[in-house]
């Protein structure tokens, strides 16, 4: 009896493991787009967060650097983005990065904010399928008037800033 049982047990669990330990991953990737009004290269007070703003993931090839993925999304109200990635990129390097921006006072990419590596692999000890990037922005044409009492509670002073 107990033989038939555990031939039971294989039977109807066995396929079940296997096609799950190989089965597709699905990744949500998800992060923020900021407009910085102060020029300053990072979040503050000031920071508006862009509804609508373009956003791409992009994997290319360790070897070959030849892109093998690549995806757009756009920005909720609240400046946040969600991209699907339907399959584990271990073999690739995967970044997200600013594509457009939707305010014209603010389309220039904030140089060092303007991408984010982000690892799209289950063989890395993470065990959540989500991935957070870290915050992209665009820089603003001008920056606010208000921004020198701004970063003056940061001890940034506008020379600091050019």
């Amino acid at each position: 009896m107990a033989k038939y049982f555990i031939l039971l047990v294989a039977v109807c669990f066995l396929p079940a493991i296997v096609s799950a330990r190989f089965a597709p991953q699905a990744y949500r990737v998800t992060g923020v787009v900021y407009c910085d009004t102060c020029r300053c290269g990072y979040e503050n007070e000031a920071t508006e967060y862009m509804a609508d703003a373009t956003v791409k993931i992009e994997c290319k090839n360790k070897d070959t650097g030849k892109v093998t993925f690549s995806k757009e999304g756009r920005t909720n109200s609240e400046g946040r983005f969600t991209i699907m990635v339907n399959e584990d990129r271990g073999d690739d390097y995967c970044d997200a990065a600013l594509v457009k921006s939707s305010n014209p006072e603010c389309r220039n990419p904030n140089p060092g904010r303007d991408k984010a590596r982000v690892i799209l692999t289950s063989n890395n000890g993470m065990t959540s399928n989500t991935r957070y990037v870290n915050a992209m922005g665009f820089e603003r044409n001008v920056a606010l008037e208000s921004c020198p009492q701004i970063l003056q509670k940061y001890e940034v002073t506008e020379d600091e800033m050019n």
